[in-house]
């Protein structure tokens, strides 16, 4: 059953040009999903709509089923987790987790046994009589992490909430975020830009392109299915050419070359097929899905050698094991898995 739901959602500043355009996304309960896109996408928009910080030119929103596009950010009962923190100073760390029960007047003894709990949910047992300052950026970060879940929201919203934190502690600090999410059953929206961060902890995804959703999926299916050339850009695919359909599941290059794919196919007759460089291999005999190419370059890449090979499909990249390496200008035979070659929507 749907938990959260925003419908055909319209943003614009101006009243010429739209930030988010019709936009539709609904959440179950309990999951955690997130918005991710390039900076400018809608993102951070939606997640304010959410937040009842913008009010949409068209479209509801609806929490439980409860209609909510209309009323106030204070009224939602909804969590709020920022980049920068937004601590007090001036408190200590029981006093900042504690903010939201005082301004609810719960009474002194409810308040002092929900933030001891809430400090060692989020792992700050001990740490409740320091002051920010005294804190390191992962441990602030839980602290506002607290603050926000100790009102018991109906929703918690992260927007890019690891930004200010150095890649090792981003890593640890997003484990967090899914323990206490998960041990909590709290529905969460998370903001990010990080592709990594993103795919690791989501349920599900919604990739955003100025304000809309490409796709909307898990990780899982998004990395190894992406619908359209935008999505398969932005999660790392790198070799693209024009097909039309042949028959089903047969796909013909520009150049004549036919294809197969066991993975689905769109609609559309004319469109794109994609595969990752990983997924392509170098085989010494002509099979299906094979094409010739000569090699272009040859870089090391740790692990393995990536080449760029000159092919009748234009230039691929393609990843080969350090086993067998190739010289720039050896000819070699590339082969497209059926179940790796992906047929794009557009």
């Amino acid at each position: 059953m749907t938990f959260v739901d925003l419908k055909e959602v319209r943003v614009s500043y101006d009243g010429k040009q739209d930030i988010l355009k019709d936009l539709s996304i609904s959440m179950e309960k309990g999951e955690l999903v997130s918005l991710l896109g390039p900076s400018g996408c809608g993102k951070t928009t939606t997640l304010r709509v959410i937040a009842g910080l913008i009010k949409p030119n068209d479209g509801s929103f609806k929490v439980d089923e409860e209609e909510l596009t209309k009323v106030p950010v204070h009224k939602r009962n909804f969590g709020m987790v920022f980049q920068s923190y937004a601590l007090f100073p001036h408190l200590t760390i029981a006093e900042n987790v504690a903010f939201g029960l005082k301004l609810r007047k719960e009474s002194k003894v409810s308040t002092k046994e929900k933030v001891e709990k809430m400090l060692e949910v989020c792992g700050l047992e001990n740490l409740g009589d320091r002051y920010p300052k005294q804190l390191s950026g992962g441990q602030r970060q839980r602290v506002a992490l607290a603050r926000a879940l100790i009102i018991e929201p109906k929703l918690l919203l992260l927007d890019e909430p690891l930004s200010n934190l150095d890649a090792k502690l981003r890593v640890a600090m997003r484990i967090e975020i899914k323990r206490i999410q998960q041990q909590l059953g709290i529905t969460t929206v998370f903001v990010t830009h990080d592709q990594e961060e993103c795919f690791s902890i989501s349920d599900k995804v919604a990739i955003m392109n100025n304000g809309v959703i490409e796709q909307y999926d898990s990780p899982e299916r998004i990395y190894r299915l992406p619908k359209t050339k935008f999505v398969a850009q932005f999660i790392g695919f790198e070799n693209f050419f024009t097909v039309t359909k042949n028959a089903e599941g047969q796909y013909k290059s520009e150049n004549g070359q036919l294809f197969t794919t066991t993975n689905p196919q769109p609609i559309a007759n004319e469109t794109v097929a994609t595969i990752r460089p990983e997924d392509i291999d170098i085989v010494s005999a002509t099979t299906q899905n094979t094409i010739e190419g000569t090699v272009l370059i040859r870089t090391f890449l740790g692990k393995s050698y990536q080449y760029e090979v000159m092919t009748p499909l234009g230039k691929l990249l393609v990843n080969g094991t350090s086993e067998q390496l190739y010289e720039t200008g050896d000819t070699i035979h590339v082969v497209f898995p059926a179940d790796k070659l992906v047929i794009l929507e557009k």
